[in-house]
């Protein structure tokens, strides 16, 4: 049998290298089986063949049968276009085409009877179709037997003849090449248990569906094998974790835990907090690697726990290193850990890529040699030259910023097994958890400290900034901070930059005397930290910035994020930077300011903030608004997740079903060791054994 996956796609009758590189550049299609697995995005029913006399310029794509009455070429440069009169008996109306016209020309004949498939147009008074698809009638089997794929296509393509159609046919060419038939992935307990279809008739009946009925079958099945073998994989690679690391045993609770928790805590701990805490402290004194991620929103007190965490390694002997992915947030970080810990006699040290010389040297060197217990850092902390004499807990922030082999390589910096703790501040909904971070054990602080109040979220109108200048000049009388961010998108840089700097001219004009300073990406790192000091101090009291503070500072007295064109921004970006404000007692404010031209969608995402400050209802929200879609993050995460046909956001259900499954099998085989299991642990091995291991670190 072919082997699917090494065969390449240009030995595939109809393609050669030409149309075969075209397939790699636009649609990622380099083999038989990346064809295959090239899904349709949508059916049109081909079953019915109307009369020309009752169609109409308002109704969808549909099929017509009848005879071409004449062939005319018109105009002239672009305006060029074929025009053919097409009749059916009841009625006429002309098929024009704007490109491949000498080749469509070619192909029709007068009086030859055609079938016809495309979306009319009524212009005027008379009715034409654009593009259509046009077939000879004696293919009327193979085109009228139901529903139509279609399968999306770049201008690219269309130029090179691979439009949607093009794209079918050469399904139906593989398809009849391996005899429609593809060796099975699932084993026969699993295919059992779930009675779904078989593979090759799952294949079968997406591209060329025999039903509605038999089209969700395949969808079902071909879902279900997606989201299983990610789950299978996932609880493969951690219980091969378990199974091959101990963990840096942890098992003291000792003299620099208990003098911080009784002496230096800066308010009690919530019972969230208390209850993740408990859950480190199992982890790091069981003998195994801790994996965690530790979820919760802005200001719910995360740093803190991960000091209780950092603490528990230094009682126990070893270092403890805390990975920011900014020199911003690692200085804040760097800030906050030397407040909390006072004058307690612990060696802390910061190293970004900006640490002077001297200074690195110094620090490089009491790491090396254990002097220093805790190091908080940027990348810098994965460079060659950094050596730890004992590392035993790795704190990662904000995970999704960071490529798996620098998590990786903070694993080779310790003759034993790092622990680690993964913060993120950015909820994750649970189908998106269990599929990136499906490995990792979770905790989650749903509560805040005593004493914040809710940040108070307003939307307004752009045309209506005169108001607003009002209250953000009473919010700074009141002796208040405020943020103002504006979008920063690669594709509209420039544009982008000039209105971050129209608005510093303006907010100076507007609400002088009161001092106004800016920090963007272009900026040399000493300017920005210059900028940054001005506002942490009180020095200035407005910071207009880009997404830089999107994770960084913190600053208490701030109390109004406005959000300038709030439309360009994605939920959770919206939800992470109002939670830049509300980090003091005094009640916070969060003003989106969008144009009022805006698509049901933003105007939903602008009301979600709105009516909800609670970060894992905004996250699912964003998951059902954006679909799965490309999931950030998921090619950093090293479990191979590239999703073919499944859809987070709708497929839960399938998601924890597969979860389910796989978790029993491998109860029952937890090496894939038996004759009957073979089949998945080859699949395995073919989709992720090609991929590192990064299980050892996160």
């Amino acid at each position: 049998m072919i082997d699917l996956g090494k065969r390449s796609i240009m030995y595939l009758p109809g393609i050669g290298p030409r149309k075969g590189e075209i397939l790699r550049k636009e649609a990622e299609i380099v083999s038989f089986e990346d064809l295959l697995y090239y899904f349709p995005y949508k059916y049109a029913d081909r079953s019915r063949i109307y009369p020309i006399r009752s169609i109409s310029g308002n109704m969808p794509y549909i099929q017509l049968k009848g005879r071409i009455l004449s062939l005319s070429t018109l105009g002239e440069g672009s305006s060029r276009r074929l025009i053919a009169r097409f009749t059916d008996g009841t009625g006429t109306i002309d098929l024009v085409w704007f490109k491949g016209i000498a080749y469509v020309r070619e192909k029709l004949k007068p009086d030859k009877e055609y079938l016809v498939f495309g979306k009319p147009v009524e212009f005027g008074n008379a009715l034409s179709m654009p593009h259509p698809e046009i077939d000879p009638a004696e293919q009327a089997t193979q085109l009228t037997g139901g529903l139509t794929p279609f399968y999306h296509t770049t201008d690219r393509m269309k130029k090179a003849f691979l439009n949607s159609r093009a794209v079918q046919n050469l399904q139906y060419t593989l398809l009849s090449l391996i005899r429609w038939q593809l060796p099975e992935t699932l084993s026969e307990d699993v295919l059992e248990r779930t009675r779904m279809l078989s593979l090759s008739e799952a294949m079968r009946n997406i591209h060329f569906p025999e039903s509605d009925d038999k089209l969700r079958a395949a969808r079902l099945r071909l879902k279900f094998d997606e989201l299983f073998f990610i789950q299978l994989n996932i609880l493969c690679t951690a219980a091969h974790r378990k199974r091959a690391f101990e963990g840096l045993p942890c098992p003291v609770v000792g003299t620099h835990f208990h003098r911080f928790y009784h002496d230096y805590l800066p308010f009690p701990l919530t019972e969230a907090q208390k209850r993740v805490v408990r859950e480190i402290r199992a982890d790091m004194g069981s003998g195994r690697q801790m994996n965690r991620l530790l979820q919760g929103d802005v200001g719910s007190g995360k740093t803190l726990v991960a000091l209780l965490a950092i603490l528990l390694a230094v009682d126990n002997g070893y270092q403890a290193c805390l990975m920011a992915p900014s020199e911003i947030l690692a200085a804040q970080h760097y800030a906050t850990l030397r407040n909390f810990l006072g004058d307690m006699p612990l060696e802390l040290a910061l190293l970004t890529g900006s640490t002077r010389r001297k200074e690195r040297q110094r620090i490089l060197s009491g790491i090396a040699s254990g002097a220093v217990s805790i190091v908080i850092g940027t990348h810098a902390l994965v460079e060659e030259s950094v050596r730890f004499a004992s590392l035993g807990l790795a704190v990662i922030d904000e995970q999704h910023r960071f490529g798996v082999e620098q998590r990786a390589r903070l694993r080779q910096k310790s003759p034993g097994v790092p622990h680690v703790l993964v913060m993120t501040a950015t909820p994750i909904p649970r189908t998106l958890a269990m599929t990136l971070y499906g490995d990792l054990d979770v905790s989650v602080i749903d509560e805040l400290p005593p004493g914040r109040k809710p940040v108070r979220t307003l939307h307004r109108y752009d045309s209506r900034k005169a108001e607003l200048y009002d209250f953000l000049r009473k919010e700074i009388e009141r002796g208040r901070q405020v943020y103002v961010v504006y979008p920063l998108i690669e594709e509209s840089e420039k544009s982008d930059y000039k209105n971050l700097e129209e608005g510093f001219r303006v907010f100076c004009e507007v609400l002088a005397p009161h001092r106004v300073c800016m920090v963007h990406g272009r900026m040399k790192a000493s300017d920005k930290e210059s900028e940054m000091r001005k506002f942490v101090s009180g020095e200035a009291q407005i910071l207009l910035a880009t997404t830089v503070i999107e994770v960084g500072v913190d600053v208490p007295n701030a109390s109004v994020m406005v959000i300038e064109s709030a439309e360009r921004f994605g939920l959770s970006q919206l939800h992470q930077l109002r939670g830049r404000v509300g980090r003091g007692s005094e009640q916070s404010y969060c003003v989106l300011v969008s144009s009022s031209q805006l698509s049901r969608e933003t105007r939903r995402r602008l009301e979600i903030m709105v009516q909800t400050n609670n970060g894992f209802e905004i996250a699912e929200e964003d998951l059902r608004l954006r679909g799965g879609g490309d999931l950030e993050g998921t090619r950093q995460s090293g479990l191979g997740v590239n999703l073919k046909i499944a859809n987070l956001s709708a497929d839960g259900p399938i998601l924890h079903y597969a979860r389910e499954i796989a978790g029993e099998l491998l109860a029952a085989d937890p090496l894939l060791e038996q004759p009957a299991h073979q089949r998945l642990s080859r699949q395995l091995k073919t989709r992720f054994g090609n991929k590192p291991n990064w299980g050892d670190i996160s």
